[in-house]
């Protein structure tokens, strides 16, 4: 004989069974909603993340244009210095001229001439320019170049340098052009 089980809930046997025994009162129900909304937290931090990241690449793009477009103008400008200084040789030059076309006395055409030379040296020793000191120096690879060797006119100058070509000169204690010597050997 068979028996009949009813497995319907029955409100009056106080089991209900859609809660879960392990917790009290109805608060894991509430669960999914504080989920969503810390995965919604989550999203809006991440937003603003992604907002803060885009904004700093922007701008160091515009400081990489800015500073690219500073530099050109610096290097275009920056002979201007020395170029307005030089002007003032290149009158000095101008006038020389017209005296050596107008005077036939010498002394006076030298003279004048070597305050040009004088003005055009001090001139560039202001703007940092330092002439190289060769002569009777050992040769050095870094600083001279050689572009012969003679007969030393004496021992002690072996692998020195006995003449100077070309000079070489420092700009603030760096070298713009090497000198062109002669080497004893």
């Amino acid at each position: 004989m068979k028996e009949n089980i009813d497995f319907t809930p029955k409100s009056n046997s106080g089991i209900d069974i859609n809660t879960d025994e392990n917790q009290s009162g109805t608060t894991h129900l509430n669960e999914p909603v504080a989920e969503e909304s810390e995965i919604e937290k989550l999203k809006a931090e991440l937003e603003e993340s992604k907002d803060k990241y885009l904004r700093k690449v922007a701008e160091f793009e515009n400081f990489k244009r800015r500073n690219a477009k500073e530099r050109i103008e610096m290097i275009q400008t920056a002979g201007r210095d020395v170029i307005t200084d030089m002007l003032n040789v290149l009158d000095d030059c101008d006038r020389a001229q017209k005296q050596l076309d107008a005077s036939d006395d010498t002394t006076s055409i030298k003279e004048g001439v070597m305050l040009v030379f004088n003005k055009l040296r001090n001139t560039l020793q202001a703007k940092g320019v330092k002439a190289m000191k060769t002569l009777h120096q050992e040769f050095n690879a870094d600083l001279h170049e050689a572009i012969t060797e003679i007969p030393a006119p004496s021992e002690e100058l072996k692998g020195k340098i006995v003449d100077e070509v070309l000079k070489g000169y420092y700009l603030n204690d760096k070298i713009i052009r090497h000198a062109k010597v002669v080497i004893g050997k």
